[in-house]
């Protein structure tokens, strides 16, 4: 019934269809993602422009290319993705996971790389698990005990790591860690030289324990390296007898460790790569450290070796976000992708014995990133902290006021918002709006100083920092409040809920997606618990459940005026449950006084937004566009 409601609105809307052809025009271009090698071959994922899902493709050294897997053949409506691919060490194995309806529990297919033949029954039920190869033996996995109840709703509390060997059954998988003490999150890694299982294990998304077992040693027992969850660990690579670990542990911005296998406790460790004032994190590859810091939230790489000698600083195109794929010790390929909001991803080559890179793939679309600029500015928030928001838009647009603005954030999990080309972003721009992303607190933009001053009991700074950020818009005259949309997903559902509930007035339109919306209760549902970190839980204490009342923006609907609200969930979301959403907008609908609209649009056979088929994304972008631009009065332009 809500659906039809929504849609009856959003058919009425006389540019609906005009952002929806615009939108697949742009995206019908053919793209790619950097490569990495496996055996003889080199992958890489591509998508001929309007496929629902990216393809993975093969060639061999002579460049000749062929389809491994489309996962548009993997259900007819494109709602069974692709999500994970692990090879084994030489690669003529291969277990890749599937997501159905975009569910984050897993089924898991093993396959000879080779002929690409199915070698054994589909494991099932597995969920937040990486794969990782021992040999060509078996492999490593985590999952939870099927939970009773619904499996898109239930808590899921104790996470196990598993061992599967293969041609035997997934009932006789052996289970490795995570049978005693609870622990939310586990997971395993092999190192590339096959000789040591790293085993992370954490009851919140923030901190970790870390633990080493010697494969090679079948008496070996797993050893503990931190046994507190007091900061995070991860181990990047071995080298002979010592380790490589990025940690945050006396380090805020984090660091790079060395320690020796004999003895790897934290006293031991020495620093390889020393903190600095920019957040760092690391790849290898080719023999090589790349230690990726961020300034402000652009990037900029540094080239090391295993001793901590600087070779070199990389020369990046330009000013953005670089994502590079770690890759294996012996290849001396590397690829990465390099991007900002005006400049759509294009894939290089890049050389670490000669520190070149050459643009290797350019994207070919219909957008002139000429036409259009992106700058850096700073604000003040409400208690005096400075925090920078990236502004895009056309060159030479008036600063009137009169412009439509989509303020986008997330603030939350140490996440930080890099800026990225999206072609959704690119269509809003297009027709004269300005796209802003502040990097509010609780995100990891400078550390963790700067995710920790937006958890829990100082969770109030998220949401100040974004109304500080609307109020710089409007007071620079890039906007009014008539003009004013704000958006954010998941977090950052739970961020425009928040916001839109304590400043009614400062917005047109309100979009929040896959929002976390009850504060009261979310930890009860799937993984709920272990947001914890962040955000704090009403049975922790009275002073948490009471702070957590005071902005849960299901229990703070009033009986006021609301900005224009398109609430987007979806049936199959089992990381933030939609009943989160339905609550929000029965408090709405109830509440309101205005005459705006508040509706809440259901996707269905679609999760929390991972793997969804452009088809579907593309609807729904065309929708929040249309429904935003029509209530504030904002014309298409042809």
């Amino acid at each position: 019934m809500q659906n039809k409601v929504t849609f009856d609105y959003l058919v009425k809307i006389p540019f609906r269809n005009d952002f929806k052809n615009r939108l697949e025009k742009l995206w019908n271009y053919e793209k790619y993602t950097a490569l990495f090698k496996e055996g003889k071959y080199t992958y890489y994922y591509k998508n001929d422009g309007l496929q629902n899902q990216y393809v993975l493709y093969r060639k061999t050294d002579d460049g000749s290319a062929e389809v491994f897997l489309d996962p548009n053949t993997f259900s007819k409506d494109g709602t069974t993705s692709l999500a994970s691919i692990d090879f084994s060490e030489d690669g003529t194995l291969a277990a890749y996971a599937i997501s159905e309806g975009g569910s984050d529990w897993r089924k898991v297919i093993v396959i000879n790389a080779e002929t690409k033949e199915i070698l054994e029954d589909t494991l099932r039920d597995i969920k937040f698990s990486g794969i990782s190869w021992k040999g060509n033996e078996g492999f490593f996995y985590s999952s939870y005990d099927k939970p009773k109840g619904s499996e898109l709703s239930a808590k899921t509390d104790q996470h196990k790591l598993y061992y599967h060997k293969l041609g035997t059954g997934q009932k006789d998988d052996k289970l490795i860690f995570g049978d005693k003490d609870k622990r939310r999150y586990v997971g395993g890694a092999v190192s590339e030289d096959g000789r040591f299982l790293f085993i992370s294990a954490a009851v919140s998304t923030s901190g970790n324990e870390l633990y080493v077992m010697d494969l090679k040693d079948p008496a070996a027992k797993i050893r503990k390296i931190v046994d507190n969850f007091d900061n995070d660990h991860n181990v990047i690579d071995t080298d002979g007898d010592h380790l490589l670990i990025l940690t945050n542990l006396n380090a805020p911005n984090q660091k790079v460790v060395k320690v020796s296998l004999g003895n790897p406790a934290p006293d031991q460790w020495v620093d390889l790569i020393p903190e600095t004032e920019n957040v760092l994190s690391v790849t290898t590859g080719g023999g090589y450290i790349f230690a990726h810091y961020m300034k402000d939230a652009l990037s900029q790489v540094k080239q090391y070796d295993y001793a901590g000698k600087l070779i070199r600083e990389l020369e990046l195109p330009g000013v953005g976000t670089v994502s590079m794929s770690g890759t294996k010790r012996k290849e001396k390929d590397i690829y990465y992708s390099f991007t900002n909001y005006v400049t759509p991803g294009g894939i290089y080559a890049f050389n670490p014995e000669t520190g070149k890179s050459e643009l290797y793939i350019e994207p070919k679309l219909d957008f002139n990133p000429n036409d259009y600029e992106s700058r850096q500015v700073f604000y003040t928030s409400k208690d005096g902290t400075r925090v920078p928001m990236l502004i895009t838009h056309k060159k030479g647009i008036k600063l009137d006021g009169n412009n439509p603005v989509m303020l986008y954030g997330y603030g939350g999990f140490n996440i930080s918002l890099t800026p990225r080309f999206s072609i959704a972003n690119a269509v809003w721009m297009e027709q004269g709006g300005i796209y802003a992303v502040p990097n509010i607190r609780g995100g990891g933009e400078y550390g963790k100083k700067w995710h920790d001053a937006g958890t829990q009991m100082k969770k109030q700074n998220v949401f100040d920092d974004f109304i500080a950020a609307a109020e710089y818009l409007i007071a620079e005259k890039y906007t009014s409040p008539e003009k004013l949309t704000i958006s954010g997903g998941s977090n950052g559902g739970l961020l425009v809920g928040a916001v839109m509930t304590q400043r009614p007035d400062l917005f047109a339109v309100a979009l929040p997606a896959v929002g976390v919306l009850d504060m009261l209760r979310y930890h009860t549902f799937t993984a709920g618990a272990g947001w914890a970190y962040d955000y704090g839980t009403s049975d922790q204490s009275k002073e948490m459940f009471e702070y957590l009342l005071a902005y849960s923006p299901v229990h703070n609907v009033k009986a006021v005026a609301y900005p224009a609200t398109l609430v987007t969930t979806a049936d199959h979301d089992d990381r933030v449950v939609p009943a989160h959403s339905f609550k929000f907008i029965a408090a709405l609908q109830d509440k309101h006084t205005g005459s705006k609209p508040v509706l809440i649009r259901i996707d269905k056979s679609a999760g929390h937004g991972a793997g969804k088929p452009t088809s579907k994304i593309i609807e729904e972008a065309a929708d929040r566009f249309a429904f935003a631009f029509y209530n504030m009065n904002v014309p298409f332009k042809k």
